[in-house]
C-alpha cells in the first residue's frame, strides 16, 4: 500500500503540480481544497504526513494546525507564501515540523517530504530505551515520558529530545540538529530549531534560567546539561 499524504491546498493549478510530484514519488495523495475538508481527510486517512497550506477557506491553516497537533503527532509542513520569519516562527510554535516558502523548488520541496515521511514510518535507529533525568523516551514506539506521565511531541521535537538525551553534555549546533529533522539544510532557517527547543521546554515545564533539560549554550547551540 502506498504512503498516503494529506494535500491542503486551495489553489487548483498549485494542488495539481503538487500532486503530480507527489505521485512521482509513489506517495497517494489526498487534495483538500478547505481546512474543513482537510480536517476530514486527516481523521479519515491516517496519513503519514499533511502537507498544509496557510491561507484555506472556511478555516484558517493556522486553525487547521492547531487542531491536528491535538490529536496527533502526524508530521505537519506548511506550505505557503508568507515568507517572514515571524510567519516561520508562528507556524512552527503552533506545532508544525517543517515550513516552505512559495515560489519553492520542487527537489528540495520532495526532499523535504521524504525525510518527514521517513520519520514518521520508520521511527528512530536506537532500539533501547533512553533515560536521562526523570525522562524516559522509547526510540522504537516514538514516545516520552516525564514521571511516568506522557509528554506529546511533534516528530522534530521527539528528534530533538532523543539526540541531546542520548549524549549528555554533547553540544549541539542548530546547523546539526536541522541536519537532524530535516534531513538536511537547504535554505531551512537554523531559527527554526529555536522554535522547536522552546516548544519542548514548555512542554517538559523546563526552566531556561536554571534548565535541568535542555541548556542554551550560546552562541552555539544545546545540550543536555
Amino acid at each position: 500500500m502506498s504512503t498516503r499524504i494529506v494535500l491542503a491546498e486551495d489553489d487548483p493549478n498549485q494542488a495539481r503540480i503538487l500532486r503530480l510530484y507527489l505521485e512521482r514519488e509513489e506517495y497517494s495523495v489526498v487534495v483538500a481544497a478547505t481546512g474543513s475538508r482537510a480536517l476530514a481527510a486527516f481523521r479519515e486517512q491516517d496519513p503519514a504526513l499533511v502537507i498544509l497550506d496557510l491561507m484555506l477557506p472556511d478555516l484558517d491553516g493556522r486553525d487547521v494546525c492547531r487542531v491536528i497537533r491535538a490529536e496527533s503527532d502526524v508530521p505537519i509542513l506548511m506550505l505557503t507564501a508568507r515568507s517572514g520569519e515571524g510567519d516561520v516562527m508562528s507556524g512552527l510554535d503552533l506545532g508544525a515540523d517543517d515550513y516552505v516558502t512559495k515560489p519553492y523548488r520542487p527537489g528540495e520541496l520532495m526532499a523535504r517530504v521524504r525525510a518527514l515521511v521517513r520519520r514518521s514510518r520508520l521511527g528512530a535507529e536506537a532500539a533501547t530505551l533512553v533515560e536521562y533525568a526523570d525522562l524516559v523516551i522509547d526510540p522504537d514506539r516514538r514516545l516520552a515520558e516525564r514521571s511516568g506521565v506522557p509528554v506529546t511531541l511533534t516528530a522534530s521535537e521527539f528528534d530533538i529530545l532523543l539526540a541531546l538525551a542520548t549524549r549528555p553534555g554533547r553540544v549541539y549546533t542548530r546547523a546539526q540538529l536541522l541536519d537532524l529533522v530535516v534531513g538536511f539544510r537547504g535554505d531551512s532557517l537554523e531559527r527554526t530549531i529555536d522554535a522547536h527547543v522552546r516548544n519542548i521546554r514548555r512542554k517538559l515545564g523546563d526552566d531556561v534560567a536554571s534548565p535541568r533539560y535542555i541548556a542554551t549554550v550560546v552562541g552555539v547551540g544545546y545540550k543536555a546539561p
